[in-house]
């Protein structure tokens, strides 16, 4: 599938996002009125892996080796923000590829270099700026580079979606988007993230809510902790994490 036109240069600064109020619908730019009545099905999958369903069809991001066996199978497509494995897990991805042909996935070129040849015209190769359709979703891409983890470590390439103008998950960066973000997929523990990098991005992206991913080296010890400090410090984001498996309504 053909990627569309490109997006803006990226950059943290910009204006920021009004606040949005509990239960009262916000008009936000490029979003159809369809696009708006369509209920979203978010459902938490392990570490950074989240599937999201509209009208029938389902989207999954970073069915890496954190994630279940068949993290990618049922899927109508398949994102991936970063070849780490925690994020990108080949066989995983071949299994949901494999069982349906035309199933089709998104991800930076250090990732689709990696298996494209295998199911030809299906895989994509995307990076900031990039904007394409995905099982019904409109994707934007945003951001370019994964965090540091150690000044010694390269940095690679790294794809945050924003889809339909709402729902945004980062991968392994606290990139924030040039366009309003109404939720976003919070990686909340990592080797290359402290909290206080946590809390000033909610700050700073400043989303009506907030749930956690990336979050399969946080124990059950220190998760209320966790959850204490987003709440109160996040800038008055609703901030929630779901087990794995559990779903709601976006």
């Amino acid at each position: 599938m053909a990627v569309g036109a490109p997006l803006p240069p990226r950059g943290r600064a910009g204006p920021a996002p009004r606040r949005r109020h509990r239960g009262t619908p916000v008009a936000r730019p490029g979003v159809s009125d369809e696009q708006r009545r369509s209920t979203v099905k978010f459902t938490k999958r392990k570490h950074a892996c989240v599937w999201l369903e509209k009208d029938g069809r389902t989207l999954v991001i970073d069915p890496g080796g954190f994630s279940e066996e068949d993290a990618a199978v049922g899927a109508d497509a398949s994102l991936v923000t970063h070849e780490h494995p925690d994020h990108y897990d080949e066989g995983r991805l071949r299994a949901g590829l494999e069982a349906d042909p035309a199933v089709e996935l998104w991800a930076p070129r250090s990732v689709t270099d990696k298996i494209a040849a295998a199911f030809p015209g299906r895989v994509h190769a995307v990076g900031h700026g990039d904007t394409f359709t995905a099982a019904g979703f409109d994707v934007q891409v945003h951001g370019e580079l994964h965090a540091v983890i150690h000044p010694d470590i390269p940095r690679i390439p790294n794809s945050g979606y924003l889809l339909d103008a709402s729902v945004f998950h980062p991968g392994d960066a606290l990139t924030v988007p040039e366009a309003p973000v109404d939720t976003v997929m919070l990686p909340v523990m990592a080797p290359w993230n402290r909290i206080s990098e946590v809390i000033d991005y909610l700050r700073e992206l400043k989303p009506r809510r907030a749930y956690d991913v990336h979050d399969a080296l946080l124990t059950d010890t220190a998760r209320p902790l966790y959850d204490g400090l987003l709440g109160s410090l996040g800038g008055g984001a609703d901030h929630g994490r779901l087990a794995p498996g559990e779903s709601l309504e976006l």
